[in-house]
């Protein structure tokens, strides 16, 4: 899963995110922390039993990060990763915008894959990781939010 362990203890990541200036902090680093995020999320969720289906799902309208099954519940995941709580917990980016985006995405995912009839929900996994050294504090938020809009989907 991402870095070997050694680079990870060795503190090497904090001291390069250290040294880059504040304001130029975002592209492959933000990349970096939510591909690792959202490894961290399906290894959790395989954990609670779940199947996952798709990593990553993207579309012209945009991404879903992971597609899974609970049972007999498809359930659409976004995950935000963040290294400090500054700017608030991750969990708190997920918006109405952001609800309304990814209510569009499950739909097409399951037109596409014509599991209209299925039931669905959305979950949001909020992962603080202060360090690389340090353990992330997964909290998963099973159905987050309900669909805004009218009938899209079920819950």
């Amino acid at each position: 899963m991402g870095l070997p362990r050694w680079i990870a203890d060795s503190g090497l990541c904090d001291w390069l995110y250290s040294l880059w200036p504040t304001g130029l902090r975002g592209g492959w680093m933000n990349r970096w922390l939510g591909d690792e995020g959202e490894r961290l999320a399906a290894r959790y969720l395989r954990r609670q039993g779940y199947r996952i289906l798709a990593r990553q799902y993207r579309t012209p309208l945009g991404e879903i990060d992971l597609v899974a099954r609970d049972g007999a519940r498809i359930v659409f995941v976004e995950v935000k990763t963040r290294r400090t709580a500054e700017a608030g917990l991750p969990h708190e980016a997920v918006d109405r915008a952001k609800q309304a985006q990814l209510t569009r995405l499950a739909l097409a995912f399951l037109k596409r894959y014509r599991l209209l009839d299925q039931p669905a929900r959305f979950d949001v996994i909020s992962i603080l990781w202060e360090g690389a050294a340090s353990e992330p504090r997964i909290v998963h938020y099973p159905n987050a939010f309900e669909p805004p809009g009218h009938g899209q989907l079920f819950n």
